[in-house]
């Protein structure tokens, strides 16, 4: 049976390849649901919209946008909206794929979605980025909905792109609809340390994982791959634990220094409009070397596939946490798993946005919010039992962490599939 859709190229699958590979390798793990395993390589749903946007100098450009449903048989989709010159149908399809995975594996009572436009938003006026984002959202209104598609921010957008979402699909519907989307503002319904929770997630499972290991994170060495929301956040948060970043990486360059980076003076740094590559505090080193720096931990925090088969075997640290989705080829999968590398793959490392975008579109619905510390005792309740799990999974089966997570989620999904049967 052909797995691979008619739209897709066969010889160059992108993104969507790797998604497949990791399925396969959790098959023969899935017993009497195993037949049931097509339904996972294939998406349920995917609408390719024209986005025509008046420019300020008063041309119109069109730019093409996707939302993909992925799976909902345990819920509606839920899943991020990223703007990205060079995104693709095959990278939205393997991304909502990824959040099938990680609700079912963290136990959210969500399926999996995702949405991107191609478009460069650097290259955009404020006024030109808000007329695409609404024009976005009424094309893909058909599919989104607080009971059927919640998205959320992912690459290049933020608070401000969920409310401009939000505000739109709400005066569509005549009335306001806050819990359209999640990662929005405060004031507009969003929740306290959702901006955080996928940095901050990225510190409980990474230390869950180094407790396994004997690792102490006093005095830890932590490389970081992005300096964005997600690679600052853990940052602080490992640093606040007594570990050293020794060495950081985003678009400007990549810094080193053995005795620790100062988080502080870079933030500062970085206010006053320096650039992380020209950091005074940390001397630049190539970008192909950062995968050779001697550290205890790293955490790949920027796009897919930035470990390879030709990078993998560089990487000289003992714990690799995926704050990215899918940073880790199958290849370079193989490689770090033959050198005793233990990894926890982006569906459980990665999860902290999700659930507490998950907390959000809960109290959007009761109208009654919880304190910070509320919501970030929850996130650690949740991604603790779930990193205990998995772990457990991969004890029990003697497999990866990885082939572990995709093992609990697909038996949840696939159940879920099962029970509800197919119609008619």
């Amino acid at each position: 049976m052909d797995t691979i859709p008619s739209y897709l190229d066969h010889a160059h699958l992108g993104p969507w390849e790797v998604f497949l590979e990791q399925v396969d390798r959790v098959v023969p793990h899935l017993a009497d649901l195993g037949h049931l395993v097509e339904t996972l390589k294939r998406p349920k749903r995917i609408l390719i919209v024209d986005i025509p946007v008046k420019m300020d100098d008063g041309s119109i450009k069109h730019f093409e946008g996707y939302r993909v449903h992925h799976n909902t048989s345990r819920g509606p989709g839920k899943g991020g909206v990223r703007y990205h010159q060079d995104v693709t149908l095959s990278e939205v399809m393997a991304l909502a794929g990824w959040m099938t995975i990680k609700n079912a594996v963290i136990g959210l009572p969500f399926g999996g979605a995702k949405g991107g436009v191609r478009v460069d938003p650097r290259t955009l006026t404020r006024g030109e980025l808000e007329r695409l984002t609404r024009r976005y959202t009424s094309e893909i209104g058909v599919l989104i909905g607080p009971d059927k598609d919640i998205p959320a921010p992912d690459v290049n957008t933020n608070e401000q792109i969920m409310a401009w979402m939000m505000d739109t699909y709400s005066i569509n519907q005549g009335r306001t609809v806050t819990g359209v989307v999640t990662g929005k503002p405060v004031a507009l319904g969003g929740s306290l340390g959702r901006r955080e929770a996928t940095g901050r997630g990225v510190f409980i499972v990474g230390r869950s994982a180094a407790r396994k290991l004997g690792l102490d994170l006093a005095g830890a060495r932590v490389a970081i791959q992005g300096y964005g929301n997600v690679g600052a956040t853990a940052a602080r948060c490992f640093a606040a634990a007594g570990a050293k970043i020794v060495a950081l990486q985003d678009v400007t360059g990549t810094i080193h220094n053995g005795d620790g980076i100062d988080l502080d003076a870079l933030q500062h740094w970085l206010d006053g409009g320096g650039t992380l590559g020209r950091f005074p505090g940390a001397s630049a080193i190539a970008n192909e070397n950062f995968w050779s720096v001697e550290t205890d931990i790293l955490v790949p925090a920027a796009l897919e596939g930035q470990i390879d088969r030709h990078n993998a075997m560089d990487i000289k640290a003992r714990l690799i946490l995926e704050g990215a989705n899918g940073p880790t080829t199958p290849e370079a999968d193989d490689i770090l798993t033959s050198r005793g590398v233990t990894l926890v793959p982006d569906v459980l490392t990665n999860a902290g946005g999700v659930t507490v975008s998950y907390f959000e579109w809960v109290q959007d619905f009761s109208s009654f919010f919880w304190t910070e510390q509320e919501i970030n005792e929850r996130l650690e309740r949740i991604l603790s039992e779930a990193f205990e799990s998995v772990w457990k999974a991969a004890q029990e089966h003697r497999v990866t962490l990885r082939t572990a997570a995709y093992l609990l989620a697909c038996r949840r999904v696939l159940e879920a599939r099962q029970l509800r049967g197919i119609y008619p």
